[in-house]
């Protein structure tokens, strides 16, 4: 009397995993080679975080912070000068080195920000990134949003 125990795997059902692993790494596998995505997503969320730093700072500093745009990323000066002349000549220290990007365009070249957190400009400023959503700076209030 022998008892046949087999422990392991049959051919068939290792065929089925590695069918099923091989439809994953086709579906998958694409979404982690193309950083494209992950790359404009960051760059947006960097110019949302960039634009709203400009804001508070001019707030709690009651200075005017001059934003200027281009397809690379944002600039920021601020006027430093005491009494304030209006004329932005410095960079504000940011906590991080923006990394920037490709593909910004805006509404305006420039705008600036005003000790009370509003906009120089009569119209929101509109911005948008290629591959990611737009952003809008409210123009009486200064608000940053997507």
């Amino acid at each position: 009397m022998s008892s046949h125990n087999s422990a392991g795997f049959t051919l068939i059902e290792l065929i089925m995993v590695m069918v099923i692993v091989s439809i994953l790494a086709i579906a998958v596998l694409p979404n982690f080679t193309d950083q494209s995505a992950f790359e404009s997503r960051g760059f947006h969320d960097e110019t949302m975080s960039l634009l709203r730093y400009a804001q508070k700072t001019a707030i709690a500093q009651r200075r005017t912070v001059c934003v200027g745009l281009n397809t690379t990323g944002v600039a920021l000066t601020m006027d430093t000068d005491t009494p304030a002349d209006g004329v932005c000549d410095t960079a504000p220290t940011l906590p991080n080195t923006p990394r920037g990007g490709n593909g910004l365009t805006g509404s305006v070249a420039a705008f600036t920000f005003t000790p009370l957190g509003s906009t120089n400009q009569n119209a929101n400023i509109n911005i948008t990134i290629t591959g990611s959503t737009g952003i809008t700076v409210e123009a009486t209030t200064g608000y940053v949003y997507d």
